[in-house]
C-alpha cells in the first residue's frame, strides 16, 4: 500500500498531528496489529494533543510573560503570607473566567512578578488569552498611540484579552492623560475580563497615586469591588539565592518579554505515539 499520498493528504488538510502519528505507526509493526478503530483513535488523540500544544504556544507567545514561571514551582518555604489553599483556588483560574480581578501586593523581591507570571502561564495552559505589561510601559505606549492614530486598536486588543497583568503599578503618580487612558482601559474591561495588578504599594495608597479624586474613585471602584487580594510580606527572596534563577528564588536574567515558555511536562502535554 502506498502511504505517502495519505501522509501528504493529511498534511494538506493541516492534520499534522495525525500525519506524524501515522508515520510513527508505520514504523512500529506491533501497532499495525491493532484494530482499525483503535489505530484511528490513536491518530485522533495525537491530533488533539498537537492542536492543544500549538494553541498553548500561540497563547504564551502573545502573553509576553516576563519570566518563565509555573504554579508547581512556587516556593512555600519562605514566610511571606502565601498559602497553598489560596494559590490552588487562584490556579483554577475560575476568577479569570468570572471576570474578577486580583491585587497582588508586597515589598520588593517577595516574588510578585514571578507569581503573576505563574498565574498567567496557568491561564494560558487552560486556554485563556493573557497579556503581561508593566504599567509604565503601557502608559507610554498609549501616549504614543494617541499621536500615530493607533490608540483605539491598541486598547481594543487589550480589552479582548481574558487576563491582563499590569505589573509595577504605582511606581509614579499619574498625570491627567495617563489617568484618562487608564480609566478607559479599566472601564472597557470591567465586568468582561479579569485584570491582575502587581504593586509594591498597599491598596490603601493607590487613591493618592492615581490623583484627581473623581477618576481615582472610578478606577478603584471598578478594580477592587470584585477583587481577590494577595498581600505578601517578608524579606527579599533574591538575597542569598543559591538556586539557578529559573526558579522563584529570582528572575531569570536570560528571560526577556516574549521568551517565557512553560517548564517541561507542565506547560505542555506530552504527545503520545
Amino acid at each position: 500500500m502506498l502511504h505517502q499520498p495519505t501522509l501528504e493528504g493529511l498534511r494538506a488538510l493541516k492534520l499534522t498531528g495525525m500525519a506524524e502519528a501515522l508515520a510513527q505507526q508505520l514504523e512500529q509493526p506491533p501497532i499495525q496489529e491493532l484494530a482499525f478503530e483503535q489505530r484511528l483513535a490513536l491518530l485522533i488523540e495525537r491530533e488533539q494533543l498537537s492542536r492543544e500544544n500549538r494553541r498553548l504556544k500561540r497563547l504564551l507567545s502573545a502573553a509576553k510573560l516576563r519570566v518563565n514561571a509555573c504554579i508547581e514551582d512556587i516556593d512555600y518555604r519562605h514566610a511571606r503570607g502565601l498559602h497553598r489553599a489560596q494559590m490552588a483556588a487562584l490556579a483554577s483560574c475560575d476568577w479569570v473566567r468570572r471576570a474578577q480581578n486580583l491585587c497582588l501586593t508586597g515589598p520588593t523581591g517577595c516574588g510578585k512578578t514571578w507569581l503573576a507570571c505563574a498565574l498567567g502561564n496557568q491561564a494560558c495552559r487552560q486556554g485563556l488569552s493573557v497579556r503581561y505589561l508593566r504599567l509604565p510601559r503601557l502608559l507610554e505606549q498609549l501616549r504614543i498611540a494617541h499621536g500615530d492614530g493607533s490608540w483605539n486598536r491598541s486598547v481594543g486588543q487589550l480589552v479582548r484579552m481574558e487576563l491582563v497583568i499590569l505589573d509595577d503599578w504605582g511606581l509614579a503618580k499619574l498625570n491627567a492623560a495617563q489617568r484618562t487612558d487608564l480609566m478607559e482601559l479599566i472601564e472597557e474591561r470591567h465586568g468582561r475580563h479579569a485584570t491582575l495588578i502587581a504593586s509594591q504599594l498597599p491598596v490603601d495608597t493607590w487613591h493618592e497615586l492615581i490623583g484627581e479624586a473623581t477618576l481615582a474613585d472610578a478606577i478603584l471602584d471598578r478594580l477592587l469591588h470584585n477583587a481577590h487580594r494577595l498581600a505578601l510580606s517578608g524579606e527579599s527572596m533574591r538575597r542569598g539565592a543559591l538556586q539557578p534563577e529559573t526558579t522563584e528564588q529570582g528572575l531569570d536574567r536570560r528571560d526577556t518579554p516574549g521568551n517565557a515558555v512553560p517548564a517541561p511536562d507542565r506547560g505542555q502535554r506530552v504527545q503520545a505515539a
